[in-house]
């Protein structure tokens, strides 16, 4: 999967751009505030419909226009497909080769992503919602299923917790209902349950290596946290004991008004020699660890659907010393897999990545190949 061209139309300082992309290695060099990091933001618009940044549409809108517009062609094999995102104060308006798609899950998937930032350190030392995110994000781009069935998931998590609103405050209100909404809540957690174990176990599959060719340390895996040890249970037995929950804690979720039980409210850590390194590792040692988990991220999205992620480096370089930063450039850096780097110099990065890059230097807003 490559994306053979990108053009942005008043895309926060970027006014009028189109880049031709390089199928290997891409570098974006320039001065912090310039717009390097503008360029992955919308192609990660371009790939999930909404940025990794915190912010509104109208943020992203260059100031006193009315509208800005994302475009790009991904290239899968023969495949070429054109994809676009209108953004406008009110809405966004999604478009493949120039059909209008109304879903988001219809639209997700052509255009397949990972990145990596100065921020992931966030996936260890942030909330609980940061590392569910992740979660959701990645297995929304290699799977359909997963994601219409953690939309439905959240659409009758929001019903159940306004009806248990509704029984707290009518002692007369029809608990069957709240039941039946139970009930088919348990079958949606059950798929989403099965899915991200998969996540896991996969991840964990290759995360020790990389951590250890990168950073010349061991004992590095995923570990997935769950209201109940769901590892070894059928899908029955993980329904009769989601059941069994919901049961004994009803009044519980009654007076807290919420769903307190289900994947919504689940978590990972990362464990490194039977230690969360949350706590007991040091920032460098982390910082490694979420790379590592992204680097194997990039097989299961090959083995699932066919074609590598585009990688995404937003000046990490700064983050890795000399050795680490090769290391890195090794897995990402071959021709089979297209990456897009920001940087704001080229000591960083190998001659041999750069004789075969393209590089393209980013000011005010302007974009000029080298």
């Amino acid at each position: 999967m490559k994306i053979k061209k990108i053009s942005l139309l008043n895309f926060r300082n970027c006014a009028n751009i189109n880049i031709t992309l390089n199928e290997g290695m891409n570098i974006f060099i320039g001065d912090n505030a310039q717009g390097k990091t503008n360029i992955l933001e919308a192609i990660i618009m371009l790939a999930l419909t909404k940025s990794h940044r915190v912010g509104v549409n109208p943020n992203i809108i260059m100031f006193n226009k009315k509208k800005s517009q994302i475009k790009g062609i991904v290239k899968k094999d023969r495949i070429i497909t054109k994809l676009q995102i209108d953004i406008t104060e009110e809405k966004k308006d999604l478009m493949i080769n120039q059909n209008s798609i109304k879903k988001v899950a219809d639209y997700i998937s052509n255009l397949n992503v990972i990145i990596f930032t100065p921020d992931d350190l966030e996936i260890i030392k942030g909330s609980p919602n940061i590392r569910r995110n992740l979660l959701n994000i990645q297995l929304s781009q290699i799977s359909k299923t997963y994601l219409n069935t953690y939309n439905e998931y959240n659409k009758i998590l929001k019903t159940r917790n306004e009806y248990l609103k509704i029984l707290f405050n009518n002692s007369i209100a029809d608990k069957n209902y709240l039941d039946i909404l139970t009930d088919k809540l348990i079958e949606k957690a059950v798929i989403i349950y099965r899915k991200r174990l998969e996540y896991i176990d996969f991840i964990n599959g290759s995360i020790n290596k990389y951590y250890k060719e990168i950073a010349d340390f061991e004992g590095l895996s995923v570990e997935y946290l769950t209201s109940f040890d769901i590892k070894n249970l059928t899908d029955e037995e993980i329904k009769d004991k989601l059941k069994d929950y919901f049961n004994k804690y009803y009044n519980k979720e009654l007076n807290y008004g919420m769903t307190m039980y289900g994947p919504h409210r689940d978590d990972f850590y990362f464990n490194f020699n039977g230690n969360d390194l949350k706590y007991f590792g040091s920032q460098g040692q982390q910082k490694l660890a979420v790379l590592c988990l992204k680097l194997s991220e990039i097989g299961l999205f090959k083995e699932v659907s066919g074609f590598n992620p585009v990688i995404l480096l937003d000046d990490i370089f700064s983050e890795l010393d000399i050795k680490k930063r090769n290391r890195l450039l090794k897995f990402v850096g071959d021709n089979d897999i297209q990456s897009i780097i920001t940087t704001t110099d080229l000591k960083s990065i190998n001659k041999k990545y750069l004789n075969e890059s393209y590089i393209y230097e980013v000011k005010n807003g302007n974009i000029e190949r080298k």
